[in-house]
């Protein structure tokens, strides 16, 4: 915005000293450079035409809770419970103008599930343009890089992948930032978003998953209450989750728990399929099935679950 605004500066001031040269040569000439000076200083000087020349952080940008559904129910395969909780919690806070609070999501469940291509999804409906966005921020040195991008964009979204490899306790650094305060060192960060991703919980996630199976009930049928509490205690008690007894669990500062379950075989289609249509190919249902046939699944009795996933489905649709 800074650089704009030396924009909307330099712009007036050619404008007329143009002006003054037209002057030189016709009164009439003079009076036209200084009203074209008026009006491209107030065109570049309204809010909104900023952003025509610089990506803004449109703090007040509402959001497209239907093309979000449409993204999320059109690209996510087989997780339910992730594309209705993160379309409500992400439409409940940006539809609220006072928030207490940051927005915290932490999204768990094995690799190849789909916890990072949500978070681009997300960060796309926040932001036009995606992870490339000035305001859309990969995990580095926490509070100092925090604190720099929230006082540039109130409403910038942190995505901390791989939280499993943090060290414990690293994390609470961040508490300040998502506890209900007005203000941090004179700054807010109410209207910010922060995702975490993790493999931590993965295997609750399957255990419970493979239960209702076994049990002859439908994944859809997997309610997020049936999973949440055991999720938090699980990543809570556990040292390698990077939220081991971490002071965001203990203190409520996670505002949802969201499970991603693993894939089944119908799953792993869906992602070859998309992976054709996404390389500008017609679906070739005979590709789709020996891609998918060559992926393993557990458990070893049972196999009814990718153990990557739809990881390495792009590499393997390459061989074809």
């Amino acid at each position: 915005m800074r650089g704009i605004r030396a924009f909307v500066g330099s712009a007036a001031l050619w404008a007329l000293l143009a002006a003054r040269v037209a002057a030189a040569v016709e009164p009439v000439s003079m009076a036209i450079a200084i009203g074209a000076a008026s009006i491209l200083t107030g065109y570049l000087s309204y809010s909104g035409a900023f952003c025509r020349f610089s990506e803004c952080c449109g703090e007040e940008r509402t959001l497209n809770a239907s093309a979000l559904k449409l993204n999320l129910e059109a690209k996510l395969f087989g997780q339910h419970l992730a594309t209705e909780v993160i379309l409500k919690a992400l439409t409940g806070f940006k539809n609220n103008k006072n928030p207490k609070k940051a927005l915290t999501l932490s999204m768990h469940g094995w690799a190849g599930t789909g916890k990072n291509f949500v978070s681009q999804i997300v960060a796309e409906n926040l932001h036009p343009k995606g992870l490339k966005s000035n305001f859309v921020h990969l995990f580095d040195q926490l509070q100092k890089w925090i604190r720099g991008n929230v006082s540039a964009c109130g409403s910038s979204v942190f995505i901390f992948d791989e939280m499993d490899k943090l060290h414990p306790g690293i994390i609470d650094a961040i508490k300040p930032f998502l506890d209900y305060y007005e203000q941090v060192d004179g700054i807010s960060y109410r209207k910010a978003v922060f995702i975490f991703l993790s493999n931590a919980g993965g295997d609750l996630i399957t255990q419970t998953a493979l239960d209702f199976w076994r049990a002859g009930r439908k994944r859809e049928e997997i309610q997020l209450k049936d999973l949440e509490s055991v999720l938090s205690v699980g990543v809570f008690n556990n040292k390698h989750s990077g939220l081991w007894h971490s002071g965001l669990i203990d203190k409520n500062l996670i505002d949802y728990f969201i499970p991603f379950l693993p894939l089944e075989y119908k799953h792993v289609k869906m992602c070859v399929r998309a992976e054709m249509r996404a390389r500008g190919h017609a679906v070739n249902e005979d590709i789709v099935t020996r891609v998918a046939d060559e992926m393993t699944f557990f458990p070893k009795d049972e196999k009814i679950y990718s153990d990557k996933g739809c990881k390495t489905v792009q590499s393997r649709l390459d061989f074809y």
